[in-house]
């Protein structure tokens, strides 16, 4: 079994996860959480599916049914990252301000819990992502070869 094609999105999500906590302004301590966390830069998301996009046309060909099923599932991920989790971060925020503009309502803010605001990327933050995720397979296969 090729397993380069199961490592290199791997590390090239952590590497994008992980580089999180060095860039300032993703302002995030050290925590298991954070590691995990949806948003900032670099995109964990695009990181994957292009490592895994990459390292399957590498070894498998372009060619391949398996390269064009990574080349979809990276598509849906990253508009969906760009798109619809950027969008429900912006309802997130309308919502927060609602209830705090309510703040005389005690029920609403004990029962409408604060909703994350951040979970979309931006483009650069996609963009960044995405070479990390090109850069990490092309180097594992490279090494592998």
């Amino acid at each position: 079994m090729n397993y380069h094609i199961l490592l290199a999105p791997l590390i090239a999500g952590f590497i994008a996860q992980f580089a999180k906590f060095f860039l300032k302004s993703n302002q995030r301590k050290f925590a298991f959480k954070n590691l995990t966390a949806y948003s900032g830069m670099p995109s964990g998301h695009s990181a994957l599916v292009i490592a895994l996009a990459t390292i399957t046309g590498l070894e498998e060909s372009l060619n391949s049914p398996f390269f064009s099923i990574s080349i979809v599932l990276a598509i849906v991920v990253i508009r969906d990252a760009l798109g619809i989790r950027r969008y429900l971060g912006q309802h997130g925020h309308t919502l927060n301000v609602l209830v705090k503009d309510l703040k005389n309502d005690n029920v609403l803010e004990e029962k409408y819990p604060h909703l994350l605001e951040k979970i979309g990327h931006t483009p650069s933050q996609v963009l960044i992502g995405s070479l990390i995720g090109f850069l990490t397979s092309l180097a594992l296969h490279l090494i592998a070869a």
